[in-house]
């Protein structure tokens, strides 16, 4: 890419130069706040969420996760409008967006309208180049890392013409959707290799690793045909529940996470847990089969490689026959499987159909196949052999991604700031 003919600095900390006929122009001579909110007529409003994907519809027919009880406070956004996130900056997926809609969003975030120095795509590209690179990290205060409206108001950021903005904007919208084109193909290479590796998987923990051996229909209905040397078992059969608890609350705390491993729990959150707080949670030893009784349906289990903790809401297992935890750590991951723990799984009282959980008695209650010990060790060393296959396929791909990504984000801050020319 070329770059301008002259250049002069910028004045801006994060931009060393810009080109020699931009500007520099703080956002209070830029933007105009809107502060105007629903009231009593939100009905009359669709509701808009901030996401990595943009501003996007809610759908209000479908509701997923948490809604407020009114929208009396929430803001009036029309299209071109810029919606900032302006608190817990680190931890928000996304700071900035630009309105497509005519709508409402939260009153927390902080709504502007550009006025005719600026091209409200141009503004929006800017600032998602510093969300990108996170550079509004310096402008944080408090622990909640708020960006102060004072502050806001007093960036500073390159105006160019209005006519280059407009072909700046224009050769971004063309050049991200060719990458982002490209990203979607790559990921769903990825989403097809992984449904192969599944599938992979799934057939060798019910079905094993051999076509030619004798099978017949195993009595599961999730399971189907199996081979006929293998045992039917109950769940309680293989597995007791081991309900330990910390009298001292000292032990390393661990999370089971949707990798299906167990975590140090402070290394997946700054949220301070002291001694006293965790007495009474559930002890875990190394080989035990831990199950998310709310996730169980997810394939939430995992074997503790460590003494620990895991909290009162985990259910622990020991394996009361010989087994390989891994095989059954590999069939309950398999879909069918996880669709029995969702039916058998209950809640708590009146109004908690939300908060189901799986437990100990009705996990033990559910069939399953059980090959010989022999077998359990040939299928989980396939397995093993499966994801290292993929794996080799896989990487180059997910580097393919990311390297795609960053050609994008490199795109967008290069050009904003005026180090090529287009």
């Amino acid at each position: 890419m070329q770059r301008y003919e002259s250049y002069k600095a910028s004045g801006v900390e994060s931009i060393r130069e810009i080109p020699a006929h931009w500007n520099i122009k703080k956002n209070k001579f830029l933007f105009s706040e809107q502060k105007d909110v629903v009231g009593e007529n939100s009905a009359s409003f669709k509701l808009l969420s901030l996401t990595l994907q943009g501003v996007i519809l809610r759908d209000m027919e479908n509701p997923k996760g948490k809604f407020p009880a009114e929208f009396n406070t929430y803001k009036i956004v029309a299209p071109n409008d810029l919606i900032f996130c302006l608190f817990d900056v680190e931890e928000t997926p996304r700071t900035v967006g630009r309105a497509v809609h005519h709508g409402m969003i939260t009153g927390a975030y902080t709504v502007v309208r550009c006025n005719e120095k600026v091209s409200s795509p141009f503004a929006y590209y800017y600032y998602l180049s510093l969300d990108n690179n996170k550079q509004l990290r310096p402008l944080y205060t408090g622990l909640r890392n708020v960006i102060t409206s004072n502050a806001f108001f007093s960036l500073a950021m390159p105006i160019p013409p209005i006519a280059e903005q407009v072909r700046i904007v224009k050769f971004l919208d063309q050049k991200t959707s060719e990458i982002d084109a490209a990203i979607d193909k790559k990921k769903r290479l990825l989403e097809l290799l992984q449904e192969q590796k599944r599938i992979l998987i799934n057939r060798a923990v019910t079905n094993g690793l051999s076509m030619e051996v004798p099978r017949h229909q195993s009595g599961i209905a999730w399971a189907g045909i199996v081979p006929t040397h293998w045992d039917i078992r109950y769940l309680k059969h293989i597995f007791k529940e081991i309900d330990h608890r910390s009298n001292t609350g000292k032990e390393v705390l661990y999370s089971l996470r949707m990798s299906g491993q167990l975590v140090r729990h402070h290394d997946v959150s700054d949220k301070p847990i002291t001694a006293d707080q965790l007495i009474g949670y559930k002890l875990v030893q190394p080989g035990q089969l831990v199950m998310n009784r709310m996730r169980a349906s997810m394939g939430l289990f995992a074997i503790a490689n460590e003494h620990g903790l895991v909290s009162p809401d985990y259910a622990v297992f020991d394996p009361i026959v010989d087994v390989v935890q891994e095989y059954f750590l590999a069939l309950f991951r398999n879909s069918a499987i996880q669709g029995v723990f969702l039916t058998e799984s209950k809640g708590l009282g009146t109004g908690s159909s939300g908060f189901l959980r799986l437990y100990s008695d009705r996990f033990g209650g559910i069939k399953v196949p059980c090959p010989p010990l022999a077998e359990q060790k040939e299928i989980v060393a396939a397995i093993h052999s499966i994801q290292e296959q993929f794996k080799k396929v896989e990487r180059p791909v997910e580097v393919e991604i990311d390297n795609l990504q960053e050609m994008r984000t490199t795109l967008i801050a290069t050009t904003v700031t005026g180090q090529i020319r287009v």
